[in-house]
């Protein structure tokens, strides 16, 4: 028998094995509502099971793990359910196994992620569900939590560049979490900071939830330090020093931030420096003024 738990509503399904094959014998939902005291909604789950296991008579209960998502209260609910379904199976000398669907589920905006025996539900970007592997295999997602008066959401980011990125939107004002999310789905984070540094308003207003004036407020709020930091990733990019030809190190450094070797070369054109540090700075601010490939 398997029993998916929850005090509205805790699925069951029973299987007989023979010969290898698995045949459905019988399944459903034991349902309470709301207005009943919770622990008469336990009450009615736990007879249901009781009848049911007895009728049935399993040789194991099967019981889905508990993940944790948007809702503190929620999870707290579905792990009171689960427990009178264990203890309707032991008063009938039934063996209980936790299971989990999968290592990871995939949603269109989330995944879960099972980790120690719990699923994590954690809100991700289309970026970053591109990264996740499978489902069923192991994944590695870097985490951040948003915790108000009345939940705790998790958002999970491919990498911690991504990571920074959304801390960074989520700072301007008029855009939360969700809309930051939204906009991170749009490219790469390299790709974003690079059209934030460049003064692209116009690529971020093909996000969902983001008009103009947010756009604006993001470019002037964020642009000098984001192309602050992309200066310096350049400069201290592997290869960006030594006695070698500046421009040739500025062109390095600039691909390494993510510019075409022509888009690079195209920047780099006219621009005056005695160091690979002047002309990458130069270049950073022409395609700020606009320069593209």
């Amino acid at each position: 028998m398997g029993i998916d738990p929850g005090v509205a509503s805790t699925g069951f399904g029973v299987v007989r094995v023979a010969g290898g094959r698995m045949t459905a014998v019988d399944g459903g939902v034991i349902s309470s509502t709301p207005d009943e005291p919770p622990a008469t909604r336990l009450a009615r789950i736990h007879s249901a099971l009781l009848e049911l296991i007895a009728w049935h008579e399993p040789v194991a209960v099967a019981l889905e793990e508990v993940y944790f998502g948007k809702n503190v209260r929620s999870a707290l609910a579905v792990g009171q359910a689960r427990g009178v379904a264990m203890l309707a199976a032991a008063e009938h000398g039934v063996p209980c196994f936790d299971y989990t669907p999968q290592a990871v589920k995939r949603r269109p905006d989330h995944v879960v992620i099972e980790c120690g025996g719990v699923g994590y539900r954690l809100t991700v970007s289309a970026e970053t569900l591109r990264a996740v592997p499978a489902r069923g295999k192991p994944a590695t997602l870097h985490a951040h939590l948003v915790a108000r008066d009345d939940s705790l959401q998790l958002f999970g980011f491919a990498s911690e560049e991504e990571r920074d990125l959304f801390l960074s939107l989520t700072s301007v004002a008029g855009i939360g979490p969700k809309v930051a999310v939204a906009i991170l789905s749009g490219g790469p984070p390299r790709e974003l900071l690079r059209a934030i540094a460049a003064g692209d308003a116009k690529r971020f207003q093909a996000a969902p939830g983001v008009g103009k004036r947010t756009a604006e407020r993001l470019i002037v709020e964020l642009r000098e330090k984001v192309a602050g930091e992309l200066e310096a990733q350049a400069i201290t990019a592997p290869g960006a020093g030594g006695p070698d030809d500046p421009r040739m190190l500025a062109r390095d450094g600039l691909v390494n931030l993510g510019y075409g070797v022509a888009e690079a070369d195209r920047l780099l054109d006219g621009v005056r420096g005695g160091t690979a540090e002047e002309l990458i700075s130069a270049a950073l601010r022409r395609a700020a003024e606009g320069v593209r490939s």
